[in-house]
């Protein structure tokens, strides 16, 4: 590699990727290199300046080792943790690389350390936090670990801090995983306390990692999506300091009384209301100060005739001071959300170029697939984001919005809303028996609300962009979008007064199937979309995955990849694009997780889960590898000993073990 090259690799590094240099033919060659965040980053780039994996040599990667999650044990030697109910219903677990080892977070609140080398467990700490039971929403699950190092003592390891399903945010020393005493009590702070509210663990946990910004680790929470009663706690963002874990400031999600944004939850409804919260990862810039929380739906994901108006900060995107709290900017994606279309992921920063200008951008991507796009430091849109009118609700006592925000660059990554135009038209038979099927259902433009006679939602609230958001090459301005769109139906109905206090509640149907149980809609069903954010132009879209090719009415007609249905996981590197995906969720009968693993590899429904390697500039697809199970966590990529190494979460559906799987490029 000339010279000139190796230079510019380390002068550009994304913020908080750090290179330790190693000795290689000419001394001076990078030997390790860290991914510190499990977004790579603070700025959520899932970006590597690394190019030895790369088109000649992706199909000849090998697998390093694969290591056992210690939550296998737990579940094979504690008997309440056997059941279906309690088991980990995926394993999005990501780790993060600091010196020579990984750190990784479990569903059960553990945490381990890897050596990279063999592939072994250094040490693991064991709160037993599993004791609470399930956390809200989604069981079993975590994310990730966040990792600090005390400027002040540069001769110490540091330490790792996550908040995991019972609502304890835990610090641990990196290099022993022992408590951390003088943080908190022993090492934890209680997040369920000092609430406006009292909260149950129950409906109050954490899934992803906390994050932290100038000494100051800010903490999320995820709240259940099945409340009984408009009564229900608020998604309030705090921060703690980061050697004590005393409690520094709170951001109320539904502003109190005289807050900014108060009289946007009508009819005192402010002061019940709950959700509101920021369940996925978020974003902070050191330099500047700022950390950005994007929030999910307000309670009742899809009824809000209980909280009229349009009810900040509920589905926004809030930039605050780090060290305060206070409000810099924020802006509402979505007014009076009714679909649950919450900010799943973290906005992506960096510096873009439009029209001469450089911006340092925050790059926020939704379920709906659009990229909002504003300047970082000031919340100034980029380009135009212009109110449009959207469809109005019939529901007594429900108000919706007269409009919603639309970007008017880029254009979305994800089909948008429903016609007749959308449906599947693979042959003319059955392109005929479609409408019939759409029709039971309400349908039309995005934002289309709920009925009682039931509502298409495209993309589905499950669809879009997810918490595995996207990656941002900071070199050539390139973003790159993994999406799928899995349209679902929204029926709402008058609950029993017994169980819910609620005038509606809603309930989704995701298995509609087509004719001959084909998708109803045309493909692709997911993609990876792929951006010039310099121009606010889509480069190139390519389906992820092959989709229903080899249904028996589909396989004599010699179609192209269709897109799986599939969740998928990305990463950017100088070479590539590296995408992860598992299973499919989108077709009949493969919702349910058993049915799906249980499937053979002759099923037409089953989507082979693959680690595919695309060019960056043209979308052209270089290599895939078939990989041994179900993946639902991202992927990482490092140097380690003069190797590049890929490092993801395997297994967790069904009876899967979960696993952390390691490619590298060949000796």
């Amino acid at each position: 590699m000339p010279e000139q090259r190796r230079c510019r690799d380390l002068l550009f590094l994304p913020a908080g990727l750090t290179v330790a240099l190693g000795t290689g033919a000419s001394g001076q060659t990078p030997a390790n290199t860290d991914w510190p965040v499990v977004t790579g980053n603070n700025a959520s780039q899932r970006y590597a300046p690394l190019e030895q994996i790369d088109r000649h040599n992706f199909g000849e990667l090998e697998i390093a080792w694969r290591w056992l999650s210690p939550d296998n044990d737990l579940m094979e030697s504690k008997e309440e943790l056997q059941s279906p109910r309690m088991r980990p219903r995926r394993h999005e677990a990501t780790p993060i690389k600091v010196g020579e080892k990984l750190y990784v977070t479990t569903g059960f609140g553990q945490i381990a350390a890897i050596d990279i080398e063999r592939g072994e467990s250094m040490w693991t700490h064991d709160p037993e936090a599993y004791s609470q039971g399930p956390a809200a929403n989604i069981g079993f699950i975590h994310r990730g670990a966040a990792y600090w190092k005390d400027p002040d003592l540069p001769d110490t390891g540091g330490r790792l801090l996550y908040a995991a399903a019972d609502a304890v945010l835990r610090a641990v020393d990196i290099l022993s995983g022992e408590p951390i005493e003088s943080f908190g009590d022993g090492g934890q702070v209680d997040l369920t306390l000092g609430l406006r509210r009292p909260v149950s663990r129950r409906i109050y946990g954490s899934s992803s990692p906390v994050s932290i910004c100038r000494d100051v680790v800010i903490a999320g929470s995820s709240i259940s999506d099945g409340p009984r009663n408009p009564e229900f706690p608020p998604g309030d963002v705090r921060g703690f300091d980061v050697r004590t874990g005393e409690l520094l400031w709170t951001f109320h999600s539904i502003p109190r009384e005289g807050e900014f944004g108060q009289h946007t939850w009508e009819d005192g409804s402010w002061q019940y209301s709950g959700n509101t919260n920021v369940w996925p990862m978020m974003s902070v810039d050191e330099e500047s100060g700022l950390a950005y929380l994007p929030f999910s739906t307000p309670t009742n994901d899809w009824y809000g005739g209980h909280r009229l108006g349009d009810n900040l900060y509920a589905e926004s995107l809030v930039a605050v001071d780090c060290r305060t709290g206070e409000r810099r900017w924020h802006f509402q994606m979505v007014h009076h959300g009714l679909w649950d279309y919450d900010l799943p992921t973290s906005p992506i920063l960096g510096d873009i170029e439009v029209e001469g200008r450089t911006i340092h951008a925050a790059m926020q991507l939704s379920k709906q697939g659009f990229v909002y796009v504003f300047d970082a430091r000031t919340g100034e849109e980029v380009w135009p984001i212009v109110e449009r009118e959207v469809p109005q609700t019939g529901i007594v006592g429900e108000r919706t919005s007269p409009t919603q925000p639309f970007p008017t660059r880029p254009p979305p990554f994800e089909r948008q809303g429903i016609t007749f135009d959308d449906l599947a038209d693979f042959t003319p038979e059955l392109r005929a028996k479609a409408p019939k099927i759409v029709s039971q259902y309400q349908y039309g433009p995005l934002f289309t609300p709920p009925t009682e006679r039931g509502t298409w939602l495209m993309p589905g609230w499950g669809g879009g962009a997810s918490w595995p958001g996207g990656a941002f090459d900071p070199e050539t301005g390139m973003l790159y979008v993994p999406s799928f769109t899995w349209p679902v139906v929204n029926v709402l109905s008058k609950p029993d007064a017994s169980r819910s206090s609620f005038d509606y509640v809603g309930r989704i149907i995701r298995d509609i199937r087509g004719p001959h149980d084909l998708p109803l809609f045309k493909p692709p069903y997911s993609r990876v979309t792929a951006y010039d954010m310099h121009r606010g132009e889509i480069a190139w879209t390519v389906p992820l995955g092959y989709g229903p090719t080899r249904h028996p009415l589909l396989a004599e007609l010699d179609l192209p990849p269709l897109g799986g249905g599939v969740r998928a996981h990305i990463l950017a590197t100088k070479t590539l694009v590296i995408v992860t995906s598992g299973r499919s969720l989108a077709f009949a009968g493969l919702e349910d997780e058993a049915a799906a693993e249980g499937a053979g590899r002759d099923d037409w429904r089953v989507e082979t889960p693959m680690l595919r390697a695309f060019d960056k500039a043209t979308g052209e697809l270089i290599g895939e590898i078939e990989l041994p199970a179900h993946s639902d966590g991202s992927p990482i990529t490092f140097l380690h000993g003069g190797r590049q190494y890929i490092v993801f979460a395997l297994g967790g559906r069904g009876t899967l073990p979960l696993e952390l799987i390691a490619y590298r490029s060949p000796a």
